[in-house]
């Protein structure tokens, strides 16, 4: 089997169907959240074909950030490299948000929202509250999801499962 090398930079490109894909870019590595890799997915469909602009894509508007395991999803054929770029953007105030009640599988009620996490990437301070603010109810999810997960989000604007 090949060996996958990624970097932070890289672009990936994500097919939509036969006629259209979507990109992510590859942009830290978060340790609060198992040395996960944090991607920005952008939100233009672009027509398939081969030498995209990469300037002009990680200029997109991005839809949604997400930590994922990159390398997993090229193995198994879920996106693709297309190249990389040192233009990152600005990911300084993005939120992360997670249920601890949820990652400890203890009294979950569907639609309730105790006990959260929240915290920037690879921020020391993880604040910790019994409900959501204002603010962080904006945050993005937390968890370390599937390639199939990123790529359904891709294709739907969220993701297929539940989640308090």
């Amino acid at each position: 089997m090949t060996r996958v090398y990624t970097k932070i930079g890289d672009v990936f490109s994500v097919k939509l169907n036969k006629t259209t894909n979507k990109y992510f870019q590859f942009i830290a590595r978060d340790l609060n959240q198992l040395n996960s890799d944090v991607i920005r997915a952008f939100k233009k469909v672009y027509p398939i074909k081969d030498n995209q602009d990469l300037s002009v894509i990680v200029q997109d508007e991005v839809e949604f950030y997400a930590h994922c395991f990159i390398k997993i999803g090229v193995k198994i054929g879920y996106w693709e490299k297309v190249g990389s770029t040192k233009e990152l953007g600005n990911f300084e105030n993005i939120l992360f948000r997670t249920n601890n009640r949820y990652v400890l599988k203890e009294n979950v009620i569907p639609g309730i929202s105790l006990d959260w996490m929240v915290w920037k990437i690879n921020d020391k301070n993880i604040k910790t509250m019994s409900e959501l603010d204002e603010h962080s109810v904006k945050a993005e999810l937390g968890l370390v999801v599937t390639p199939e997960d990123i790529c359904e989000r891709m294709k739907t604007g969220k993701y297929n499962f539940a989640y308090p």
